[in-house]
């Protein structure tokens, strides 16, 4: 019974059936089932698969976009029933297209699949300035700092946060990714970043490994 469940909504979410996968988070809280099993043994399976498939060209934005939102409802539904100690927070994650680079697709759907594997995240937006990036991450009390680059231009800004983060003493209290279309694990290994990501499943993927997740 348990097994149907979890793959029944596993697929929920990989169709981006949003009504189906809520219905499917109460049925599984009214039987008794743990909300936190029902996220990390039903749902996330389906969205990491949905990230998997987008990454791999196999999906489209509009059906991640139908499965990330799906995959929200179904949080809110199992947070609600939690007790506060309970809900699962996986690290806290600020992201945002650097300073002078306007694109923020990308950006935006590794938003909504940390928080679809229970990440707090605060998206900073477009054209997000080194001290900015700084500033929130303090203020939010952030494990971990994301940055997108789209144009060969702005990736200067990556390096940059880098050198600010050593300068002030930060280095350590945050672990930094970056990514983007021109961005790549040699240009994250020469400016120092804890990471690189080549997608958005591999961004969340990266960003559990930095935290030991």
């Amino acid at each position: 019974m348990l097994e149907e469940i979890f793959e029944r909504a596993k697929e929920a979410i990989i169709k981006g059936d949003a009504d189906t996968a809520a219905e499917l988070a109460r049925q599984g809280l009214d039987k008794g089932i743990p909300g936190i099993d029902l996220i990390n043994k039903g749902f996330i399976p389906g969205i990491n698969d949905v990230g998997d498939k987008f990454g791999e060209g196999q999906l489209f934005l509009p059906e991640l976009i139908l499965s990330a939102t799906a995959m929200q409802g179904v949080i809110d539904i199992v947070n609600a029933s939690l007790e506060i100690g309970e809900k699962q927070n996986q690290g806290r994650v600020i992201l945002g297209t650097v300073e002078g680079d306007l694109h923020d697709i990308g950006k935006t759907i590794v938003v909504s699949l940390l928080k679809a594997n229970g990440f707090e995240v605060k998206d900073l937006g477009r054209d997000v300035s080194v001290d900015r990036f700084i500033e929130e991450a303090e203020a939010f009390e952030a494990d971990v700092i994301g940055t997108s680059s789209l144009l060969t231009t702005t990736m200067e800004i990556q390096k940059k946060l880098e050198e600010k983060l050593k300068e002030k003493g930060l280095k350590g209290k945050y672990k930094t990714v970056i990514g983007g279309a021109p961005v790549t694990q040699r240009w994250a290994d020469r400016i120092g970043a804890d990471a690189y990501a080549a997608d958005a499943s591999d961004g969340v993927r990266k960003i559990k490994a930095l935290l030991g997740k």
